[in-house]
């Protein structure tokens, strides 16, 4: 499903992002990486996001080649990954609703199919009673959420989380890491970066780790 093949990235000033690293992760993996805050975490996601190309080596996803993929190939490609950031990034000035709505809107979806799928992931999140509130409304742990519904409405088959829980407390990083668990359950692939070992090694899962942009660990 994903492959990194001596995959390095260099960023102008020549900081090195990620450094020769390759690995293989298998449709409907759950994997989590971790690292120290710069270990290259957030490098490797948005290369597998095309947010970011690598310098060298090949990221495939798919079947793709990523390396290779033209600029008007990259949003059809984004379409197959769900991106939720730590910081939510969602758009204050649009409803729960319309902000999970958006992948879809853009997608061209009709009105009745975008509208059944939005309440179908808001009630499996637990926020459909808040469809029409405000995301300055809301709890931290409600607009995760609403970044959990809006990256996987468009039921991408790839999911990636960078420190989702980097900014909840204990219980709310466990219900959250059970709704990953839910969507993994049902085929998804989900790559999570997290800095919380305890919580990592609680999941009991596959553990990509990072150092210095290099590849240093993977435990199963």
């Amino acid at each position: 499903m994903i492959h990194f093949d001596n995959v390095t990235k260099r960023y102008p000033g020549g900081h090195t992002g990620l450094s020769n690293a390759s690995f293989h992760i298998e449709q409907g993996e759950m994997v989590f990486l971790t690292g120290h805050s710069g270990a290259g975490k957030s490098t490797l996601l948005k290369l597998i996001g095309l947010l970011e190309r690598s310098t060298s080596g090949q990221v495939r996803v798919a079947g793709k080649n990523l390396t290779r993929m033209k600029r008007r190939q990259i949003p059809y490609h984004r379409r197959q990954v769900g991106m939720i950031f730590q910081d939510h990034r969602l758009l204050n000035d649009r409803t729960v609703f319309d902000n999970v709505a958006m992948p879809l809107i853009i997608a061209g979806l009709g009105h009745t199919e975008t509208s059944h799928r939005v309440r179908a992931v808001l009630d499996k999140v637990g926020l459909l009673n808040r469809e029409k509130a405000y995301p300055i409304t809301l709890s931290g742990g409600e607009q995760q959420r609403v970044g959990i519904a809006r990256a996987v409405v468009s039921k991408p088959p790839v999911v990636l989380a960078d420190e989702p829980t980097g900014n909840l407390d204990p219980d709310l990083s466990r219900e959250i890491m059970h709704l990953f668990e839910q969507f993994n359950q049902v085929g998804v692939t989900l790559i999570i970066a997290s800095h919380d070992l305890e919580l990592i090694r609680r999941m009991q899962r596959r553990i990509l780790t990072l150092d210095q942009g290099r590849l240093e660990g993977d435990t199963r």
